[in-house]
């Protein structure tokens, strides 16, 4: 099978997958902020005379490219989730998990819901992704990380690859020995990534996107070479740029026409991927593999590791 993207509603898509077919599901819907999510798109270039200042010092000229959004508001939000996260059971393999990508606003209410649809034993993890950005409100301690429940269908069969795991520096390596601190620590639930860094090279300018970083390491955590992955809220398709780097399958499955579009820009010279209800060759058109993440700034950024949280 190869890999394919579906441009419609994902309830109606879903109920076309076949059950028991998918190995591992990441999900990262809309987090009900009540919010118009929105996002302007700039591309910088090195001046002197420049408007900004960047990295190592070095001044850039900024141009607005365009500006992504969508409404992020729902009168009954668990009413809209339940369906799909029930077709998402249906549709996931014995040995399957899923991983639910929220934040502090629904999370306990989305639980309670996935307990229903799962089971209560089936809860497996709450990943804590911890980051340190933007605005700091005064009158209340600052939100600064998402939540990620992780449920098995099967709590005695499922799909943990603790040695593909990408280990993490210990803090203190004097105190482990060398070998140990030569070989890393795995990572605990708790993870710090900073967010898609506003001039990477990883930005494509979707308002919601995350770091590649996270998806690799759930992927390469909870599923195995050639396995299907499926994410239904599929955005700016970063879980399918993990597969291929790791050599996963994928279904990507968004119905935002402006998703499409970064997904069209995102894959150019990518092959294999069938696209459904969708033509990516307008928007693809001069792109190409080399240029797979949009540079909107600096040319030297590196994306940061994964690792432990920390001041």
């Amino acid at each position: 099978m190869a890999n394919r993207i579906y441009f419609g509603d994902n309830l109606a898509t879903l109920r076309g997958v076949d059950s028991s077919s998918v190995d591992m599901i990441y999900i990262d819907p809309p987090f009900n902020t009540g919010k118009l999510q929105g996002r302007t798109q700039i591309r910088t270039v090195r001046s002197e005379a420049g408007d900004r200042t960047g990295f190592q010092g070095y001044r850039y000229e900024t141009t607005k490219v365009g500006t992504r959004a969508f409404s992020d508001f729902f009168d009954d939000y668990l009413s809209f989730l339940e369906p799909r996260l029930r077709e998402a059971y249906r549709v996931l393999a014995p040995h399957g998990s899923l991983y639910f990508h929220i934040d502090y606003r629904e999370v306990h209410y989305c639980k309670i819901l996935l307990d229903d649809i799962f089971g209560r034993d089936c809860f497996l993890n709450e990943v804590i992704w911890a980051y340190d950005y933007g605005g700091r409100p005064r009158k209340r301690w600052p939100p600064k990380h998402d939540n990620i429940l992780v449920y098995v269908k099967d709590p005695d069969n499922y799909t943990f690859n603790e040695d593909e795991i990408e280990r993490i520096p210990y803090m203190a390596p004097g105190l482990v020995g060398p070998e140990k601190a030569a070989r890393g620590k795995l990572p605990t639930d708790t993870w710090w990534h900073t967010i898609v860094p506003t001039n990477g090279r990883e930005k494509t300018g979707y308002p919601t996107q995350k770091p590649l970083g996270i998806l690799k390491r759930i992927i390469q955590a909870s599923s195995n070479p050639s396995d299907l992955v499926l994410d239904f809220f599929a955005g700016s398709g970063t879980t399918g740029e993990a597969c291929l780097a790791l050599g996963r399958r994928f279904i990507l499955i968004d119905n935002n026409p402006q998703a499409m579009e970064v997904m069209a820009r995102r894959f150019a010279g990518v092959s294999d991927i069938e696209w459904v209800g969708f033509d990516p060759g307008p928007f693809q058109a001069g792109a190409s593999q080399a240029s797979l993440f949009e540079s909107t700034g600096d040319p030297d950024m590196v994306p940061a590791k994964l690792g432990d949280p920390r001041p």
